[in-house]
């Protein structure tokens, strides 16, 4: 725990090593690192990592206990770019997240020229409050707690209106240079837009998998996503410029609208003396900016190169499809007598208390069935709007959909408009996939495949399923293990939003399941 004072007010927070963010690890591809978490505080903690070390709690192993350590062990296999590593247990990872820097490795150089410096931003979101305490007392009442306080650019929101000393983050840059900016979207329930006042930045990457480089004033990314940037500093060096990151919703919600500010200053000899500098604003999109979200994702495309080839499954095994969104089940203690809840297919899924990994490894009966449906039970037209009390009811259960090794998939994500309609940024561990087609309203299995993009669709491991509309995604099942699939929205993962996929082994010891370590934490 660390006493840590913003917004002009003090809380403990439980922090990696005394840090917010926590520490950046930086790494080269193919490297193994071994990280030890040693537990001082008094939540269980888990982190999500990769493999027996993926992290979520009671998905892929038991959290570490308060008082107690576990090695992870792990390596960066046929990956480069930024990742993250977060808290997988309750509402954690609000401040207990940071970057993963994956260098290529030695001698590789970038597919885009080599950027003279690169920083890393990690955006995310600040409470005043306990944020445990908050969930907490909002779970009571079957309802969604208060929205943030601010947003951070690597833990410093800027200046705000009732807090004008609060401290910013400085961007130094020099004058021609060109600078790799890795950007994470650490918060919990929002999703940002990113730009920087008088500059165009070029995505070269998104989820560490290289993109077609593509322009733009404006990044839009959801919680659990990474986008790398280019910057060439090529404004008037005479100027200090807004680096801003503002909130996303096209939902009729409450939202945290205070932006968050950071400097981007200009060093050098022919640079003055920032503090006398004007600073140019951003011009930031209203919050509801659906078409620059849209167009953004729309515009990201994978490198598909030789060197990074798109190997994009054509054929499919499995063809699933995935209703996401919320719901209301009974409840005499809650406000209105209902509890908001949120589920897959009308599963609102049930954490087991024991690991699900351990429970599919050792062949533990009773903890989860892999019965989850791969299409509604009861189809519908899911965009039209559903009030609250109609038919909103859910099932619950700790259901696992069954998957042979190197099976083909494809799950179409159909986002209904049950109680509200939201943007759900999906999130897959163990998998990157292909998302090979969206659209708004009603997916048409006749007509909207035919729409696919079957050759450069971006690859990533977080995708955002528009309100009101659907996402398809394709991946080959070639990583045996237990796989949580939830949205990234801690909320609504904290109200039901997730299932997992369970893979079973294929031939030989490269494609089979290795044992737990002997330090495995227990329940």
């Amino acid at each position: 725990m660390t006493n840590t004072t913003k917004l002009c007010s003090s809380k403990p927070i439980v922090t990696v090593n005394g840090k917010f963010p926590g520490p950046t690890i930086v790494a080269r591809e193919d490297d193994t690192l071994l990280i030890k978490v040693v537990n001082h505080v008094n939540y269980n903690v888990s982190i999500h990592w990769t493999g027996w070390a993926d992290g979520p709690a009671y998905i892929t192993q038991c959290p570490i206990q308060p008082g107690q350590n576990y090695l992870h062990n792990f390596t960066l296999t046929g990956q480069r770019g930024t990742l993250w590593w977060h808290a997988h247990i309750l509402w954690l990872r609000a401040t207990v997240h940071g970057a993963i820097v994956i260098l290529p490795k030695l001698g590789v150089p970038y597919p885009f020229p080599k950027p003279y410096k690169e920083k890393t931003i990690v955006l995310g979101e600040w409470w005043k409050s306990d944020v445990e305490e908050l969930i907490n007392e909002a779970s009571k009442i079957g309802t969604a707690p208060s929205a943030s306080d601010a947003h951070t650019i690597n833990g410093h929101s800027g200046s705000i209106s009732n807090c004008p000393s609060q401290s910013s983050y400085g961007l130094p840059v020099r004058a021609g240079k060109t600078y790799m900016l890795r950007i994470i979207n650490a918060a919990l329930n929002e999703e940002l837009f990113f730009k920087i006042a008088g500059h165009v930045l070029t995505v070269v990457e998104v989820d560490a998998v290289y993109t077609k480089p593509y322009k733009t004033d404006t990044v839009f990314i959801a919680p659990g996503q990474t986008t790398n940037v280019l910057l060439t500093a090529n404004a008037n060096a005479g100027s200090n410029y807004m680096v801003a990151a503002t909130t996303f919703t096209d939902a009729h919600i409450p939202y945290d609208n205070v932006t968050a500010t950071a400097t981007l200053h200009y060093v050098g000899h022919t640079a003055t003396v920032s503090a006398y500098k004007k600073t140019i604003l951003a011009s930031l999109p209203p919050q509801n900016a659906t078409w620059i979200a849209t167009k953004f994702t729309r515009s990201l495309r994978s490198l598909n190169s030789r060197e990074y080839p798109a190997r994009v499954p054509t054929t499919v095994d499995h063809s699933l499809f995935f209703t996401v969104g919320l719901g209301a089940n009974p409840c005499q203690s809650c406000n209105n007598g209902v509890r908001l809840v949120a589920g897959i297919n009308n599963v609102t899924f049930t954490m087991p208390q024991t690991a699900l990994l351990q429970a599919h490894f050792f062949n533990i009966s009773g903890v989860f069935t892999d019965d989850f449906p791969g299409k509604p039970s009861n189809p519908y037209n899911y965009t039209a709007p559903v009030k609250l009390g109609v038919n909103a009811a859910t099932m619950k259960g700790t259901k696992l959909y069954r998957l042979p090794y190197n099976a083909t998939v494809q799950i179409v994500l159909q986002n209904t408009a049950m109680i509200l309609s939201d943007n759900h940024p999906f999130h897959l561990h163990g998998f990157n996939f292909f998302e090979v087609g969206r659209g708004l309203g009603n997916f048409n299995p006749e007509k909207d495949p035919k729409m696919f993009n079957l050759v450069d669709p971006v690859e990533r491991n977080t995708v955002g399923v528009p309100a009101g509309g659907w996402t398809a995604i394709r991946f080959i099942a070639d990583n045996p293990g237990v796989w949580f699939m939830h949205c990234h929205l801690e909320l609504h993962t904290t109200w039901g939003l997730k299932m997992a996929f369970v893979v079973d082994n294929g031939h030989g010891p490269d494609q089979s399941l290795l044992p737990p370590p002997a330090d495995l934490p227990k329940c």
